[in-house]
């Protein structure tokens, strides 16, 4: 046992010592293996951030253990005849549907109204455009995790009696209230003022649209301006996980009881929950990895090329130095595990190097553009390990022509 470790290491020792007498051309040799492993982590990091950013988006705008009820509400594609057909047959969402079903679903935590628009807020000589009206409950505060920084939220009093106040995000603060207390000032949407009475908390962005242009106040003060002839939608949420599904279906039920529908008929409304978007963003950046990542690593298997033709190389070029060792006693598999060895250590090192290159595009894409880039430790072991692997199969037919070498032959080659 002794003797076969002594051995492995002797042969190891070779190895790394060819390796680093032509460092040029190891690291030429490594430089298809580097942007193989960079190539593969850094579209890794893309997916998996593009999944952490999806998430993220969906917790901060529904919440965790939410879903939300509406007139359409779908996840995943929708054919054109599937979307007139729910037109046709779903109905409108109204504040009584609220109402019946705050009475009958018990296991819901948190139930809220939800509509809005886009339209333009004024303050004086003042324009904001293009600005997320919402008018929903007073409760809706909980459910999308809304932090009121200035002033208050309203109360149910106040939704409940249509009252003219409003809650501003901090881009309009900042456009209209820069150098002002905007407590008790008045704005105008869609021609009424409205009072502000609260500034939310900065929420940033998703996908590129601010969360912080938004003007929120009581849905029926909503109704009162722009009409109620729309559909609203309805978010519940519920504090303990164990109840969620229940109260899922506990909504279901009573909105179906709600519509008078029969047992052998289609929902017509909607009702989608946050995980149902969580496992449709599993899906798709599941599908585009399976697309991707075999691509990049063709870029690895041009690198375990160039390590084959390199170690074909090296092998010519240690005729006689493989002839010694056999004359000496080396075996052929003593022959074997030096040039695998070699090729691993190569292969294994590029992975390493190009590992860290990954790390350094993405950290700088990720402050450049405020995007997550994520490498899990999937990613890191696959490249890593891939990398090596290919190494040992691309060298396995130069170590073994190594090993095949005649010493008589490899003694009497030019030198």
């Amino acid at each position: 046992m002794k003797l076969r470790i002594g051995l492995f290491w002797e042969a190891t020792r070779i190895a790394l010592q060819s390796i680093w007498t032509h460092k040029l051309r190891a690291f030429l040799t490594l430089l298809g293996i580097i942007i193989g492993v960079a190539s593969v982590v850094v579209v890794g990091a893309s997916i998996e951030g593009l999944q952490t950013y999806v998430m993220e988006s969906v917790s901060k705008t529904l919440g965790s253990n939410s879903f939300v009820v509406a007139r359409i509400a779908h996840v995943g594609d929708m054919s054109d005849e599937e979307w007139r057909r729910m037109l046709r047959r779903n109905k409108n969402i109204t504040l009584e549907d609220l109402d019946y079903l705050r009475q009958r679903c018990k296991t819901v935590d948190v139930l809220a109204a939800e509509t809005g628009g886009t339209h333009n807020a004024y303050f004086g000589r003042e324009e904001m455009l293009d600005t997320g009206v919402r008018g929903t409950s007073a409760s809706m505060m909980y459910l999308a995790n809304l932090n009121v920084i200035e002033g208050r939220f309203y109360s149910d009093p106040e939704a409940d009696h249509a009252r003219y106040v409003c809650v501003i995000g901090d881009d309009l603060r900042q456009k209209f209230f820069q150098h002002l207390d905007p407590m008790g000032r008045e704005i105008k949407v869609g021609g009424q003022p409205l009072r502000v009475i609260g500034v939310l908390e900065p929420m940033g962005s998703t996908f590129g649209q601010s969360l912080d242009n938004v003007v929120y106040m009581p849905i029926k003060t909503y109704q009162k301006i722009f009409g109620i002839r729309r559909s609203i939608g309805i978010r519940g949420r519920t504090e303990s996980r164990a109840n969620f599904e229940r109260a899922v279906d506990e909504v279901r039920v009573a909105m179906r009881a709600r519509h008078n529908l029969r047992p052998s008929e289609d929902d017509d409304f909607g009702l989608v929950s946050a995980d149902e978007i969580n496992n449709m963003v599993d899906q798709f950046t599941g599908a585009i990895a399976m697309v991707v990542v075999p691509i990049t690593l063709i870029s690895l298997l041009v690198g375990g090329i160039v390590v084959m033709n390199i170690m074909l190389v090296s092998v010519t070029e240690r005729t006689f130095e493989i002839g010694i060792r056999k004359a000496l006693g080396a075996r052929r598999r003593d022959i074997v595990y030096q040039f695998l060895i070699e090729a691993f250590v190569l292969a294994a090192t590029g992975g390493a190097i190009g590992l860290g290159f990954a790390s350094l595009i993405a950290t700088i894409i990720e402050k450049s553009v405020s995007f997550p880039m994520t490498i899990t430790m999937a990613y890191m072991v696959m490249a890593v390990g891939f990398s090596g692997g290919i190494g040992i199969i691309f060298g396995i037919y130069p170590a073994f022509k190594a090993s095949r070498l005649d010493p008589i032959v490899a003694l009497t080659a030019e030198r």
